[in-house]
């Protein structure tokens, strides 16, 4: 071999003809970054085959076991109606379904009177002095208070009805009713009900003026001193008068009926009466 051979350089890569260079190489000039990229590609493809995967799943889970977000009470209420009575075809409300415990109770009234429960006998004693007008030991003894304290200021109370029993009242409202030839509504303005009395309560009584009898149970007995003097300190004795003006209960005004509520046992009697709205 000459010296001209010695001296040349084997030729570079690049001076190599494109039908001398292997067909591998050819196809993939720089093979590691194509083998890189293929990997790349078969990851990417993988990751969206599991994506697609866990969509299905949560769709799948979503349909089967009702996993949906909770929907609002309207939409409940829209989707789920209030049930039909079968009776009556009537949609259940509130009012009438004693479990939903929103709406107020209604009082169980009559013609405007409320169920009382009547004294017992033994628990009634006298106001006057031949014991025909009574009241419970605790209403009584309260009454004798606030009748002495009118008596030291010149005023004297006559003592008209304390306790009826609901018998008695049986005549007060039939009897009388039938006798006037009023109705059931009319009579219940100026009458409760047997049964419906607060005065079989024991705890209600009738008070008249003793200097102006004429103006015993009738509306004027506002204009004597007894009703002035009971009005301004009955409070402070723990009686109140039951039928105001335009009272809720829609009984006719009573100027000469008071009630005694100083107790617990008397204010549980009547605060039905106090919750009542016109």
């Amino acid at each position: 071999m000459d010296n001209a051979s010695l001296s040349r350089k084997p030729p570079q890569a690049s001076e190599l003809a494109a039908d001398e260079i292997p067909e591998a190489v050819r196809d993939h000039p720089y093979p590691e970054a194509g083998q890189s990229q293929s990997k790349k590609k078969g990851l990417i493809w993988k990751l969206l085959g599991l994506a697609a995967l866990a969509f299905g799943v949560s769709i799948w889970l979503h349909l089967n076991f009702n996993l949906f977000p909770a929907t609002s009470q309207a939409e409940q209420t829209q989707q789920n109606p209030a049930p039909v009575s079968s009776a009556s075809g009537s949609v259940a409300s509130p009012a009438t379904n004693p479990k939903a415990g929103t709406a107020p109770a209604t009082p169980d009234n009559l013609l405007g009177h409320l169920p009382y429960p009547e004294a017992p006998a033994k628990d009634l004693v006298g106001v006057t002095p031949d014991g025909s007008v009574k009241l419970r030991t605790s209403a009584a003894a309260k009454y004798q208070e606030m009748a002495n304290a009118a008596a030291a200021s010149g005023i004297y109370f006559a003592p008209i009805s304390g306790f009826r029993s609901v018998e008695d009242q049986q005549h007060v409202f039939f009897d009388v009713k039938a006798e006037r030839r009023q109705n059931a509504s009319k009579r219940a303005e100026v009458s409760a009900p047997p049964g419906y009395s607060e005065h079989h309560t024991g705890y209600a009584i009738d008070i008249g003026d003793g200097s102006a009898p004429d103006t015993n149970l009738s509306p004027s007995f506002e204009n004597t001193q007894a009703f002035k003097w009971l009005e301004a300190n009955a409070v402070a004795f723990s009686f109140e008068m039951s039928f105001s003006k335009n009272n809720p209960q829609g009984v006719s005004y009573e100027p000469w009926h008071w009630r005694f509520v100083g107790d617990k046992q008397s204010l549980e009697t009547f605060y039905k009466a106090h919750s009542m709205k016109k």
